[in-house]
């Protein structure tokens, strides 16, 4: 029995296990827990909804993957803004919390990529600025997929042909070609963690 709370829905499951359903408006898909006492356990997504999420993704990525204008500076973002803005190390230090000699190392630390999340963050804050944090992929995440999954389409059709071929039957390449498309499709369709095994 379904009851609805705000973005909400929960129900029950045949051993009267309480799911709850959590629409993530952000990402446009459910995230589905289940509650056994006080535990939490995630389920895995759904296919079709990890289908979702990989277009509401491409589509949320697509104005950062067609332009360089959001690639780390030489020097780093931290030395850039700072500079830009006409503030000396000793100043954001004071902004950071830290010694000024601690604030020339972050930004040393920044241009050789060693330095984590949370120091950016507070960097970012004492220049006024708001941290952007992404992976942009090098093709939507659709077409990663589907080109992992023609790979395995071709995989399994040659396991395929050379059994067919040692029992002397043949395929036509029309039929071939359909027959490979449509394992594609399937593959897409199913995408979990399992196509990475193959990969």
């Amino acid at each position: 029995m379904w009851r609805a709370d705000s973005s909400y829905r929960y129900f029950n499951d045949r051993n009267n296990n309480p799911y709850i359903i959590k629409w993530l408006l952000k990402y446009n898909v459910y995230a589905i827990n289940i509650l056994i006492g006080n535990n939490v356990k995630v389920i895995k997504m759904r296919s079709e909804d990890r289908a979702l999420a990989r277009k509401q993704l491409d589509k949320r990525l697509d104005f950062v993957r067609s332009t360089d204008a959001l690639t780390r500076p030489p020097r780093g973002w931290i030395k850039a803004i700072r500079e830009a803005l006409g503030m000396t190390t000793a100043q954001i230090a004071k902004r950071m919390g830290v010694s000024q000699p601690r604030a020339v190392e972050i930004e040393k630390a920044e241009k050789t990529g060693a330095i984590t999340l949370d120091t950016l963050e507070r960097a970012a804050r004492a220049m006024d600025c708001k941290l952007v944090y992404a992976f942009v992929p090098k093709k939507p995440l659709e077409q990663l997929v589907e080109d992992l999954a023609r790979v395995i389409a071709k995989q399994r059709l040659l396991i395929t042909g050379h059994s067919m071929a040692l029992e002397a039957q043949s395929v036509s390449t029309d039929d071939e070609k359909e027959q490979f498309e449509q394992m594609v499709r399937r593959i897409v369709e199913k995408a979990g963690s399992d196509i990475w095994k193959e990969s």
